[in-house]
Order: structure tokens, then sequence, then C-alpha cells
């Protein structure tokens, strides 16, 4: 049978997609690209923000026309919308036949069985505290050349907008032997760059070793053959020692780029945020990694008009990215979700000042990237080849250890020599376009 799948979402939700990608492999279904011609279409949801909620519900809904349109019989929705609404898309959407939890996609050929056999609609949500897909084999669909590796699922923190603990569970570390196998697995793939996702990876252990063994995995992984860089996203900052500090900068395959989600800079809604560190302890680190590491690249992600965010508020924010000078930054408008804390504070923000506040932070920052863009110019890079620029002949896009797939910016490389998606080369940055460099490719660089 044919199956359409569709990945909403995260990173760490795309690992549970290319699972069951694996798994449907596996048991002799066929992937197919065309949502007209499959029997089944799963849709892996998101609902982290409002904005994720619609798009997952919007796919589902068109996903549905294919029953009328096309040859699909049977549509199974899976992942955290799953989760969270399950009794909702049930009762809204009869056309959904199928719903996996969050714990439940390694069930996904018994939920297609049973399907087929009795054609009854069905639910499977199994323990959040159980800890699902470890060991399994994955159809990788990012690229073979990079890959996330989950590290952990679920969350401890519980920030009063954040709705993750309820749909993912409480924080469980992978052990760092399963860690391991799937890493040299991947490797065999033909994947150059690891990628560590969770949703805290400074956390990862403690709840299994009964202390932060994130340093230790690094070290392990750097061991595997094949494999050239490692990247850590999503990095709590209190959470972030010497030792780690350490191992980034001493383990030559450890990229020197770290995510440090860090949400606001003012006190006052770091507070309400339920978060662990005030603004001086963010200066701290900061000044901490880039003084150990003077060539890291710090990535972090913002949320504009949280309630009670007042304009002194954000423009403390304004003058914290002014100073600390984030080399990568994103910025979200808050998305107020039911059964948090937040969602019950007073006042909340007007939607046209939480947008004109992540406008006023986007455009200081588009000036902060844009200049050190420009420092760039002259220097050699080492650049993981992405693929080739269609409409140019001899222009290949690549990406720096300052840039992580799908959420930074590219290096565009000039070369008379054919290269291939996953070659690592060294390019001299020639000059700098908006968030992108421009480079050409150092004669005798390139290795396969």
């Amino acid at each position: 049978m044919n199956i359409f799948f569709v990945s909403l979402g995260c990173d760490k939700n795309l690992v549970d997609s290319e699972r069951m990608l694996g798994i449907l492999n596996e048991n002799g279904y066929r992937i197919t690209d065309n949502e007209e011609n499959a029997d089944i279409i799963i849709v892996n949801t998101c609902c982290f923000i409002n904005d994720a909620k619609e798009e997952s519900i919007t796919t589902i809904l068109e996903m549905a026309q294919y029953k009328v349109e096309g040859n699909l019989k049977a549509l199974i929705v899976a992942g955290c919308l799953a989760e969270r609404y399950k009794e909702e898309i049930l009762k809204e959407i009869p056309e959904v036949d199928a719903l996996l939890g969050t714990s439940s996609f390694p069930k996904i050929i018994e939920v297609i069985n049973n399907l087929l056999e009795d054609g009854q609609a069905h639910a499977h949500f199994d323990d959040l505290e159980r800890l699902p897909g470890v060991g399994m084999k994955r159809l990788l669909s990012a690229g073979s050349h990079y890959a996330y590796l989950k590290i952990a699922e679920g969350c401890d923190k519980h920030c009063t907008y954040c709705v993750i603990p309820k749909v993912r569970g409480n924080y469980r570390s992978v052990p760092i032997e399963e860690l391991i196998k799937e890493a040299e697995y991947l490797a065999d793939q033909g994947v150059k760059e690891l990628i560590l996702v969770a949703q805290e990876t400074t956390l990862y252990g403690q709840d299994i070793y009964q202390k932060k063994a994130l340093p230790e995995l690094l070290k392990k992984l750097s061991q595997i053959e094949g494999i050239s860089w490692i990247r850590i996203l999503y990095c709590y900052p209190e959470e972030i020692t010497d030792e780690l500090i350490d191992v980034i900068k001493n383990e030559p395959k450890v990229c020197h780029y770290l995510d440090i989600p860090i949400q606001h800079a003012s006190d006052n809604i770091l507070k309400k945020m339920g978060r662990r560190t005030n603004q001086q302890d963010l200066v701290k680190i900061i000044n901490k990694l880039r003084d150990n590491i003077p060539d890291i690249v710090l990535r972090t992600t913002l949320i504009s008009g949280f309630p009670g965010e007042t304009e002194e508020d954000h423009e403390e924010l304004m003058e914290f990215v002014e100073t600390m000078k984030f080399d990568r930054l994103g910025v979200f408008t808050y998305s107020k979700e039911e059964d948090t804390p937040a969602a019950k504070m007073k006042p909340q923000v007007d939607e046209k000042v939480k947008q004109q506040r992540q406008k006023e932070i986007m455009e200081l920052q588009q000036e902060i990237v844009f200049a050190k863009a420009q420092e760039m110019i002259g220097h050699s890079l080492d650049v993981l080849i992405e693929g080739k620029l269609t409409d140019e002949e001899n222009v290949y896009i690549g990406r720096t250890y300052m840039d992580a797939p799908q959420v930074d910016g590219y290096i565009f490389i000039s070369s008379d020599e054919e290269l291939l998606s996953g070659d690592m080369i060294k390019a001299t940055v020639t000059a700098a376009k908006d968030y992108d460099l421009v480079g050409d490719l150092v004669k005798g660089s390139v290795r396969r």
C-alpha cells in the first residue's frame, strides 16, 4: 500500500516521523510523495503555539479531501495535537480514522492493521512516562548528510507558557549506549553532522545517571567514524556547566555553536515565565562562553508580548539584544495556551503590540547579523555542502559551523570542481548578502 507522510512542527517531531517511516518501510509499505495516490495518509502534528495548531488542523482537513478526490482509505493523526486534543479531533473531524499519542508511534503497524481489518476508529495513547522509539531504524527525510539525534523526551521545567510537559511528559533521557548505536547507524547511512535535540539537552542524564552526562555523551559520539560535526541545540542557560564548555572547546568534532533559548531579559518577565535565570545570570553565562570559546556562535529565541510585559520590559529586552549581539536570534509573539498559568495572567498584551515589538527586535537583530556577516569576509571556513543552486552553473549551497539547518543562513560557493551533497570543503568568504555568505572553494580541500 502507498503511504503519504506529513511531518509538522519541530525537529524532535521529525525524529518520531523518521522512526515511523522506518517501521513502515521495514514492513513493506511504499512511501509516496503523491497525496492523490496514497492509500493511507499519516499527519504527525504539532500544537506548541496557536500557529502550529492551525497548521496541523488545516493540514488534516486538506488531507481528508483525498477520501473524495483520491484513493485515501485511512487518515491517521499522530503527535502532539492528537495527544492534547484527542476527544475534540474524533468528535469534530470524523474523517480521522485513528489517533496516535506522542509515546505511541511504535504501534503504527498495529494501528494500520486494525483499521484495515475492522474499519473502526482507533486511538492509542501510551503512558507518557515510557520512552518510545529507542533502538529503531529511521528512514531519513532531512537529507542523508545531517540528522537529528533526540537524546531525551519530555520536560520538567514547567515554564508558565508551555504545554510540552502535558503532551510529552516529564524528562526522560535515552541511555548513552542506545544513542551510540543510533549514531553509528546514522553514520553508516552517510550522515556527516549529528544535531543533538531534546526539549532541553543540557539536563541530559540527570534522571538516569544522577548527573549531567552531556559532556560524556559528546566525547563518545566524537569517536564515531564518519561523523564530522556535532551540533547542540536547546541548551538551557542555567544548566551549562564548566565541564560542558570544556568539551565544546576541546573536542574537534563539536561545533562552536550553541542554541540557548533565553525567552526574555527582563527579570520581571523572566520570573512570570517561571524561568530559572535572571538577566545577571544570562550575562554571566554568555560572557563565560565567549571568553572560553572566542569563535562560538550563539543562537537564542525570545518571546514578545508575554502577559504583563510593559514598554519598559520591552525596551530592556531591546537593550539586552543590542548589548549581547547574538549571532542568531528568532522571536515568537506570545501564544496564549489553555491549561497554562500564563493564560490566566493579566493583563494580556494586545496582538498588534506583540507584533510591533517582535518587528522592532528583529529589525535590531538584522543590523547586528548583517554587520557580523561583513566581518567574515576574508575568513576561510569549513563548509558542509547541501546541494547545487539550480539556476547557477557552478554555484553550490552549503553551511558552516555557524549555521544549523532550516533556521540559520547558508554560504553560496563558487566552484569549477563538481561538488556533491555531504562533501566537506574549505571556502574563503568573499562577500556577505543579508543573512547569507558568498565564498570560493579552496582548491584541494574537498573531503568525501
